[in-house]
């Protein structure tokens, strides 16, 4: 044990090491690796069942953070395993920092370890989707297992046309035909289930989108061009973004952008973080060919998280509704309407009649003035806050709506009308049914 331990000590070491010649490398600094106290919970190995103490850094994997941002957690062999379980390092131990610095070829062939490990680990929970097989008219998507019943998650524009007509295909090639349970076209999701045993079943691990920042590592698992069972990688591009699904007149919210090269035939797969968790379902592309261009987009998984389990329960999900168009306020618009420059939130333009909003008593426009050339209507309630959340923009309030509520709930609205801070209480109806294209 005491010879493992020393094991430990070393690769810990070589972890700060390798994090420090990564900070040299953007400062030009070559000072040696920063005390143990500095470490972050990114420092943390696990090390593969099969380490026999002989493998060098290219076994080692970054993994979840364990217990404490300063512990190293080695998952042992069986027989160790057996007698305690995964041993933990701690710095009352006494860490060894002497290790030599890796070279710039171990960290990379550190991340290829690790990216590596995440395909094996995700693959078998992808599937390849084919709609109308066998027919000229058959088209291809994406989708990942959501539980050990069957039931699979895919976009809603990969299966709209089929009919029930759905073969699903998985890495180790085994093809089932499946049934469409029900859809949300809004939010651009679809479940279809298959029948197989629960134990050749590998559900994804799911993440938690409102953790995401810019810069993160993302993965883009699919298809495309029906080159089946694919993973493309980048990063996470943007957050938050409102994203027109096509097929209604609403938007999605909080959807995750990335230059992860996304293309035709990765709708419905899953964007996945550097641990393998799903972070987002791969919906959309911009771009003037319809190829990759380095903007690809995905439904946040915390959106997925309410829509799908609403579909396996009900064949639909229902989403809140407020009644309201408004436009957010920027430099230009606070000029036109006279408002104070420090002012954030979002203008109510138009009160939609009989709606949620015009019950509680929101105001729209009462006159119309040009911005940059259009009319605008202004002299409205501008939100400011949503259940003492900030609100700086439209986005604000869909999201929040989207994320946090249910028909019949009551929601608080932070207004400014006529230049004083009011509070509006509105009871959330249920979005019209508007016809999917």
């Amino acid at each position: 044990m005491h010879k493992l331990l020393g094991l430990k000590k070393t690769l810990f070491a070589v972890v700060l090491a390798a994090t420090a010649l990564a900070v040299a490398a953007c400062t030009g600094s070559t000072s040696g690796p920063p005390p143990l106290q500095t470490a972050t919970p990114e420092q943390i190995l696990t090390v593969p069942d099969s380490f026999d103490g002989a493998s060098s850094l290219r076994q080692v994997i970054v993994s979840t953070p364990g217990p404490a941002a300063n512990e190293l957690v080695v998952n042992e062999s069986p027989a160790l395993a057996a007698s305690g379980g995964d041993a933990v390092l701690s710095e009352s131990e006494g860490l060894d920092a002497s290790a030599p610095a890796p070279t710039a070829a171990d960290v990379f062939a550190a991340q290829e370890a690790l990216l590596v490990d995440l395909y094996d680990r995700v693959a078998p929970s992808v599937v390849r989707i084919v709609t109308a097989p066998g027919t000229f008219g058959a088209g291809e998507g994406s989708g990942f297992v959501w539980d050990d019943s069957g039931h699979i998650v895919t976009n809603y524009h990969v299966v709209r046309a089929a009919e029930d007509e759905v073969r699903v295909i998985f890495f180790n090639g085994d093809e089932y035909d499946a049934s469409i349970v029900g859809n949300d076209p809004a939010a651009d999701l679809a479940v279809i289930k298959i029948d197989a045993p629960s134990g050749d079943l590998v559900p994804v691990v799911v993440g938690d989108s409102s953790e995401l920042r810019p810069g993160q590592f993302a993965m883009a698992f699919g298809s495309p061009f029906g080159q089946d069972f694919s993973m493309t990688t980048g990063i996470v591009s943007a957050v938050g973004r409102l994203v027109d699904s096509g097929f209604s007149q609403f938007a999605i919210p909080e959807v995750v952008q990335t230059d992860a090269a996304i293309n035709p035939g990765n709708s419905g797969g899953p964007l996945l973080d550097r641990h393998g968790r799903v972070i987002g379902i791969n919906t959309q592309i911009r771009s003037s060919s319809g190829q990759n261009s380095g903007v690809g987009f995905a439904v946040s998984i915390n959106l997925a998280k309410r829509v799908v389990p609403a579909i396996i329960e009900e064949g639909e999900h229902h989403h809140s509704w407020l009644g309201i168009s408004a436009r957010d306020l920027d430099k230009d618009l606070r000029d036109g309407a006279d408002l104070e420059s420090h002012l954030r939130g979002t203008l109510v333009q138009v009160v939609v009649p009989d709606s949620p909003a015009a019950r509680a008593g929101l105001r729209g426009g009462d006159k119309e003035v040009t911005v940059l050339g259009r009319p605008v209507m202004v002299g409205g309630d501008i939100i400011t806050s949503i259940q003492d959340s900030p609100v700086q923009g439209i986005e604000d309030v869909i999201a929040y709506l989207a994320l946090n509520t249910s028909p019949g709930d009551r929601v608080t609205l932070g207004v400014l009308r006529g230049g004083k801070q009011t509070d509006v209480v509105v009871e959330l109806g249920e979005r019209p049914v508007t016809p999917a294209s």
